[in-house]
Order: C-alpha cells, then sequence, then structure tokens
C-alpha cells in the first residue's frame, strides 16, 4: 500500500494532486510547525498574462505555532474576486468559481480545517478517490522528529511504500525506511502545458485553480497521471 504525507497548503500546483492521485492513502501532515511565508496559506494565479502572488491572511500565524493552530483571517472576500476578475473569461469559469465560492465564503475560521476541505472538494471534482486523513486526528506521535515521525505514520497505516515529492531527496534516505520494511520513492513531474488566455506564453506551475479554469476534469486526470516515480 502506498502512502504520501504532506502539509496542508492552499490550492497548491498540480504536483501536489499527482502526489495525491500516486497513493491509496494521503495524510495531510496539519501538525507540524507553521511556516511564516511559505506556502501554506498562498500561491500563484495568472494576472494579464504574468504570474501573480496571492494570499490568504492569517491570525496568529507563527513557526512557533502548529499549522492547526492557526486562524484563517479576513482577505476571503477579497481574494474570491482577484479570482473571478481575472478568471471571468475562462472556459471552466462558472463551475470552478462555483466550487471556490463555496468553500471561501463558508465560517471555517481554521486554516488546516479549511485547507483540508478543499483537498477533499477539489479530489472529488477531479475524480480522484484516494483516501484523505488528517495526521492530527489519527496518529499520536508527535514526540517524533523527520524522518522517524514520517516511518511511524507509514507503519501504523500498513504501508509498505512511501511516496514523496522530488524535494524531499535532501530530507530522507531510502535506507532508513527499507530498515523498517518500506519503499521510499519520489515523485517528478513531467512537463504540463495547456492553453491559457490568447497566444500568450504559457505560465507553468501556478495554483491548481488555473489548471482547473482552462480545462475539463478529464483532461486534469490524465495531467494527474503525467509522472514518474524515482
Amino acid at each position: 500500500m502506498k502512502a504520501a504525507i504532506m502539509q496542508p497548503y492552499l490550492f497548491p500546483y498540480i504536483g501536489y494532486w499527482q502526489l495525491i492521485q500516486a497513493v491509496d492513502v494521503f495524510v495531510i501532515y496539519d501538525n507540524v510547525n507553521y511556516i511564516v511565508r511559505g506556502w501554506i496559506n498562498r500561491n500563484n494565479i495568472l494576472e494579464q498574462g504574468r504570474r501573480k502572488l496571492f494570499t490568504l491572511e492569517t491570525r496568529g500565524a507563527s513557526q512557533n505555532k502548529l499549522i492547526n493552530q492557526v486562524l484563517v483571517g479576513g482577505n476571503t472576500e477579497k481574494l474570491l474576486k482577484t479570482l473571478q476578475q481575472n478568471y471571468k473569461k475562462a472556459p471552466y469559469f462558472d463551475q470552478v468559481i462555483f466550487i471556490l465560492s463555496d468553500l471561501l465564503s463558508g465560517n471555517e475560521e481554521n486554516l488546516a480545517r479549511l485547507i483540508s476541505t478543499t483537498i477533499r472538494r477539489i479530489c472529488s471534482y477531479l475524480m480522484v478517490d484516494t483516501k484523505i486523513i488528517v495526521s492530527s486526528e489519527a496518529f499520536n506521535n508527535v514526540e517524533l522528529k523527520g524522518a522517524d515521525r514520517i516511518i511511524d505514520i507509514c507503519t501504523t497505516l500498513g504501508a509498505d511504500q512511501y511516496v514523496n515529492a522530488i524535494g524531499g531527496k535532501s530530507l530522507y534516505r531510502k535506507d532508513d525506511f527499507v530498515e523498517k520494511g518500506i519503499k521510499l520513492f519520489f515523485i517528478e513531474s513531467n512537463p504540463i502545458k495547456y492553453a491559457q488566455f490568447g497566444d500568450a506564453p504559457f505560465i507553468p506551475n501556478l495554483s491548481i485553480i488555473d489548471v482547473l479554469m482552462f480545462n475539463p476534469p478529464e483532461t486534469i486526470q490524465k495531467f494527474l497521471r503525467s509522472y514518474r516515480l524515482t
């Protein structure tokens, strides 16, 4: 059984969703320290043919707090308007903005829970049936650190394969996992390109919002399978 573990990110780029697609169980790692100026509460969208950073405001955010202790700030309505303005002419705007409006117009104040809900909702829209678990709800191992904690989660799940983002190559050693009967793989995305607005140069690796606005779920499913494990 394949497992993956990743911090909750707000509308992350397509590589995050490829990781979810690649495994049987995906663990939202919400009880680790919040990363200030990281990607937990922000990403990039398309604005007038250029990459534009958007940020969901937070309350009480600090590197000394766990992700699930951080609260959502007050700019959700402004963020939604920004998405409407920049994507109103996109081919799949109507169905996607309905989902985004529902997610961002709710009463959820906890950042980790909001992001967990967005992950599940988008997975449903994309017909991804990977089982999703929240780490703080399923595992009692906060005293462990680094690879030891990851291995403990895999062992508890009964996973014999662990898939990590390619950026984790510097963090984890395959031998440490093999010793515990777990094969470690890294996922590497193949180049993905699709039509955005007009004939402007393609801007890659934007938020999944951009992918959703320009492509139907069936096409995105093909993108989600465009990777290799190393």
